[in-house]
């Protein structure tokens, strides 16, 4: 990607110090932590901007109070609407609450109590939360017209100068607290409101550093767009990393990130799981997916690093606990450890006993076995699930499967059927 140095920046400096000034007292200026594993893992320093420890547990606070702290009086009346999932609609809400604007935060019907509950805490009186819509998208739609309707003011999450000026902050206060050079800066890409106002601010200030975009491999718009050399609007997307889940990014910000960023890398669900359990389980850093990200990206980025200052953008920590056992279950999958399979067992005793001790080794454990008897077959499908000790021993089994006679289909490549049995 080249980087145009021509045209004068769309964020100015000026204005992002501004911003600054006007979110003092308002937000938490989040340290930038030198993080001991992960510099050891990579031979770099690897410092963390940890914007998890912010106010509301993500930096979406800095873009939402800088757009809605310059409403005039009269937009500010005419009240303020937003739709998210998650980050974006606490940051909105508590700036409701500081601001005392009336706000109206549109979340999809099926978002988890505990986001719910948490909005409702920093919006308190200031905001009603409608629940509505199967999909995110269906839920922007609804707000947009709501919005439109009442002639209020429409908070977006990502493409809005404004919120990209208060995003913006986040790389201003890397550079002022950063006591040497920055070779590499990994922001996470939802929309790609961060990513473009921390490149904006590191092309002026520290124009050597590499910029790099980080997005989940099943929600990957604007790697596609830059791609393309235009905005791609994915027909479908995987939204477990739902902070970093878009299937579009924003006018501005493709315009932004392809002019600013050096590359754009996708990292895979599993890789992310891996990463997030263990920040939790050796750093105690509890992270959501998309705060993951940058930390995940640096495996691609390994030999790229080594010797380098890089930064990694930890953008938020709002992750609901009754996720932990997905999270557990992708990760296992992803190292190659959990493997499922349908298996044609013959219908007379001792089958399973000839499967656990002709199939599986000592160590490998059963973790899932699902078997309805039907008198009037002589063969039946078993459900099964496996944890191998070994990763690399999948093959192995299969083919002691098959050489004991027992038939089977692999389902982990069948993501969609085997959350139906999961």
């Amino acid at each position: 990607m080249e980087n145009a140095t021509a045209a004068p920046p769309i964020v100015t400096l000026k204005n992002v110090a501004r911003a600054a000034r006007l979110l003092k007292g308002v937000i938490s200026k989040t340290p930038l932590l030198l993080n001991l594993g992960l510099s050891r893992a990579y031979e770099a320093q690897v410092y963390l901007k940890r914007e998890d420890l912010q106010v509301v547990r993500s930096y979406k606070i800095r873009g939402a109070y800088h757009k809605m702290a310059g409403l005039t009086a009269a937009e500010g009346a005419r009240n303020v609407v937003c739709a998210s999932a998650g980050n974006h609609a606490q940051g909105v809400a508590y700036a409701c609450q500081l601001l005392g604007l009336k706000g109206y935060i549109f979340m999809p019907a099926q978002t988890p109590a505990q986001k719910v509950d948490k909005v409702r805490l920093f919006g308190q009186e200031q905001v009603e939360i409608i629940l509505t819509g199967r999909t995110f998208d269906d839920t922007f739609k609804t707000a947009r017209e709501f919005c439109d309707e009442r002639g209020s003011t429409f908070v977006h999450p990502f493409d809005d100068l404004a919120i990209v000026e208060g995003q913006a902050t986040v790389g201003l206060e890397i550079l002022k607290a950063a006591t040497t050079s920055i070779d590499y800066c990994f922001m996470a890409i939802g929309g790609g409101g961060l990513a473009s106002g921390v490149g904006s601010v590191f092309r002026q200030l520290s124009p050597h550093t590499k910029l790099i975009g980080v997005q989940p491999l099943g929600a990957p718009s604007m790697q596609q767009s830059i791609a393309a050399g235009q905005r791609q609007a994915l027909s479908q997307i995987e939204s477990f990393v739902d902070g970093a889940a878009v299937k579009c990014p924003g006018a501005l910000t493709f315009e932004l990130c392809r002019e600013l960023l050096d590359d754009v890398v996708l990292v895979p669900e599993g890789q992310v799981c891996l990463d997030l359990l263990k920040m939790y389980n050796e750093e105690g850093i509890v992270l959501e997916p998309a705060g993951t990200l940058c930390i995940s990206a640096l495996h691609q980025y390994a030999e790229q690093i080594k010797g380098k200052n890089v930064v990694c953008v930890v953008s938020g920590s709002n992750n609901d606990i009754t996720r932990m056992e997905d999270i557990k279950e992708r990760a296992t999958r992803y190292q190659g450890r959990k493997h499922y399979f349908m298996v044609t067992f013959d219908q007379r005793p001792g089958a399973l006993r000839r499967f656990v001790n002709s199939v599986l080794l000592p160590e490998d454990d059963i973790i899932h076995f699902q078997y309805i008897k039907k008198n009037n077959k002589e063969k039946g499908p078993v459900f099964v699930g496996i944890e191998l000790k070994q990763a690399g021993d999948v093959d192995g089994m299969q083919a002691r499967m098959l050489a004991e006679g027992f038939a089977y289909e692999y389902l982990n490549d069948k993501p969609d059927f085997l959350s139906l049995l999961v």
